[in-house]
């Protein structure tokens, strides 16, 4: 039995959707009715990381897991970890990300190394796949593409080695159903080359086949945009990253997608086609 938690978000859905067929699979979800992977052998199951009870009905008789979490300001892989252990489970994967390799000091970056922490001394096996920028990101510019014709953004010249979810969830997939292969590995994941969000804009514009216009945000701007959706620290943390990138640090392409699944990375333009009709 393998446990996917985030399956209504960008990586854990297309885990689930890979494994649906391949093992008996359970699906943790706050709100199952979001959950859009159903099939044979799938079960989908009410749980939260707050709720002990919940968590140990989801994890009964699980033997692997990936691990996704998102709230910065909640122990949510203590509380995972606490209740797998006792469960019995052998294997966590966990969704991390690529900064906590780098001289990253946002809150976003010291939540996931206190997370990798966390399950390193946790006593259970695991693997962490530590991802750059998702290419789904891109998805935040559809509303502006779809009524103006434009991307908004900040540093629009910087570049970034972005990568498909679904490269991701090929490598989580990997290491959930090849026991003793991934166990004590951390995967650096990036996409198979460094662009930007005005090459990006150009080439979404290809695909859609009508014309965008690229507009550069100024830092305040940008600020002010993240406010409206975030707490203070967590917009900082986005803009610290953003000025990591303009200074480079985000542009190095690495090869590990292909060497653990045997095929090149999507281009951004691969995952752009298959997505055209949320900008359309």
């Amino acid at each position: 039995m393998i446990l996917v938690t985030g399956a209504t978000g960008a990586v854990g859905r297309e885990v689930a959707h890979l494994l649906c067929g391949q093992r008996p699979l359970r699906i943790l979800a706050r709100d199952p009715g979001r959950v859009c992977v159903t099939g044979p052998g799938v079960e989908t199951v009410r749980a939260d990381y707050a709720d002990r009870d919940s968590l140990d009905a989801a994890l009964r008789g699980v033997d692997a897991a990936l691990l996704v979490t998102n709230r910065v300001t909640e122990p949510d892989d203590a509380r995972f970890v606490r209740a797998a252990r006792d469960a019995g489970v052998r294997h966590v994967v966990k969704l991390s990300m690529l900064a906590v390799t780098e001289p990253a000091d946002d809150l976003i970056t010291r939540t996931q190394r206190r997370n990798e922490a966390v399950i390193r001394d946790s006593g259970l096996a695991w693997t962490f796949l530590r991802a750059r920028t998702f290419m789904s990101n891109t998805l935040s510019w559809a509303p502006g593409i779809r009524t103006e014709g434009v991307v908004r953004a900040l540093y629009g010249t910087s570049r970034v080695a972005c990568v498909d979810p679904r490269d991701i969830a090929a490598v989580a997939v990997r290491a959930l159903i090849e026991p003793g292969r991934h166990e004590g590995r951390a995967y650096a994941l990036s996409g198979p080359e460094a662009i930007s969000a005005a090459e990006q804009t150009a080439q979404l514009a290809q695909i859609i086949g009508r014309p965008l216009r690229f507009e550069e945000l100024t830092r305040s701007e940008a600020e002010e945009r993240l406010l409206r959706r975030h707490p203070r620290p967590v917009a900082e943390a986005f803009l610290t990253s953003a000025e990591r990138q303009r200074a480079g640090g985000k542009a190095v392409v690495l090869p590990t997608v292909r060497h653990l699944t045997g095929r090149p990375a999507r281009t951004f333009r691969d995952w752009a086609a298959d997505h055209a009709a949320a900008f359309a």
